[in-house]
């Protein structure tokens, strides 16, 4: 059964509230393409874009996204972020690997905010870089690694 069902079927928040808060983790991975025209400008391990720098920028705003988690995914629960960083790193000339790692100690878990702020991060890598090329792929969203809670998550291989 899914868990943000009901017993009558019905979408539902699930009740955390006889949870134990506990320090929970999660890291969450996007993988952006470059076409050779973007690739090409990525110098010193940063992108200067005709709308600014684009690594910082992106970083800055998946940090926002995944603060705001719970407003943009329907019956996600609300919690204190505590932290939220985020890596992006030229994994070969035309990938980039967005990382965010997040931390709560909480009732529940930390992996949709994860997701949210790789995702958010990736897409703002689209959107400052557009005008050098539409040919951008962001290639998967994934869970690398989740603790705390229930139970434990990592990504084999």
């Amino acid at each position: 059964m899914l868990s943000h069902l009901n017993d009558k079927n019905q979408p539902a928040m699930v009740d955390v509230s006889a949870k134990a808060a506990t320090r929970r983790t999660a890291h969450a991975r996007a993988v952006v393409e470059l076409p050779a025209a973007v690739a090409a400008a990525i110098t010193g391990g940063e992108i200067a874009g005709p709308k600014g720098p684009v690594f910082q920028t992106a970083i800055v705003a998946g940090v926002m996204a995944a603060k705001k988690t719970s407003e943009l995914i329907p019956l996600c629960h609300p919690i204190g972020l505590e932290d939220c960083q985020i890596e992006i790193s030229v994994h070969d000339k035309s990938t980039l690997w967005v990382d965010c790692r997040t931390t709560v100690t909480h009732k529940t878990g930390i992996e949709m905010e994860a997701m949210t702020g790789a995702a958010v991060a990736a897409l703002t890598i689209y959107d400052m870089c557009k005008a050098l090329s539409h040919g951008i792929v962001i290639r998967e969203l994934r869970l690398i690694e989740k603790r705390g809670g229930k139970s434990d998550y990592h990504l084999a291989g």
